[in-house]
């Protein structure tokens, strides 16, 4: 069941004096597709490990009823799943099977149950017959989709994704969007890739230098050109990507 997110008042440095997040306040709500944008070294990867326990700064973090602490992390963990930027930081056994299993049997789920949870995952991403294929052996887009379905495999009422669109072309973005739209789990999505946002996120949220400069509905976020000029974004940059993206032959 999807799950809302409430932050409040979070700060984290990796080092004295170098504060990465600086009072970050944000609500988002049960089932929402939720963006952060910014530039680069702006915090938001940052912020999306706060959300399960990898990273812990001050203030509070609720997922649902629950507050990220290091009592509820084994809880935390079954709510919330991340799915990295490089889907071979999450790949790394033998078969596709064995990969997306791999969360499940750690969580203490019985044969049966995985076995379900993986077939159930498996056909959520369209990967009926990957079963037995060596998941290292696949192409970037596959191995994306079997990073998700490793993380959906338990149903978490989160899911965090940090770059889902990158190396991607633009049908294989198409692909992964309409699968993004089709989860029921509260999404946050990191993206420097912003066209997809807007086919896929309710609102954005825009993070530079650890803080949070404005919050509102997608499209109005992303097509303010002043904004993201001032929060060092030039969206000329974007125009021949733009026309890639909504000008590709559909599938």
């Amino acid at each position: 069941m999807p799950a809302g997110i409430s932050i409040k008042d979070l700060n984290f440095s990796f080092n004295p004096g170098q504060q990465v997040l600086k009072n970050i306040n944000l609500e988002i709500n049960p089932g929402e597709k939720f963006g952060i944008i910014g530039p680069m070294g702006a915090g938001k990867s940052t912020l999306l490990l706060h959300l399960n326990g990898i990273l812990n700064g001050s203030g509070t973090i609720q997922i649902g009823d629950t507050i990220v602490s290091k009592k509820t992390l084994p809880e935390i963990r079954k709510k919330v799943g991340i799915v990295f930027q490089n889907p071979d930081d999450q790949l790394f056994n033998p078969t596709v099977e064995e990969d997306v299993a791999f969360g499940p049997l750690n969580f203490g789920y019985s044969r049966e149950e995985v076995s379900e949870m993986v077939d159930y995952a498996l056909e959520s991403m369209n990967l009926k017959g990957f079963e037995k294929l060596v998941s290292h052996h696949l192409s970037m887009g596959e191995r994306k989709r079997v990073a998700l379905a490793t993380v959906l495999a338990t149903k978490p009422d989160v899911i965090g994704f940090d770059e889902p669109f990158s190396s991607l072309d633009p049908t294989m973005i198409k692909q992964l969007l309409n699968i993004l739209n089709n989860l029921e789990s509260t999404l946050v999505i990191i993206s420097q890739n912003y066209l997809p946002l807007i086919a896929c996120c309710q609102r954005v949220a825009l993070i530079n230098k650890g803080e949070i400069k404005a919050v509102g509905p997608t499209k109005e976020i992303i097509q303010n050109s002043d904004l993201m000029l001032e929060n060092g974004i030039d969206l000329s940059l974007y125009k021949s990507i733009c026309n890639d993206f909504f000008h590709s032959p559909k599938n």
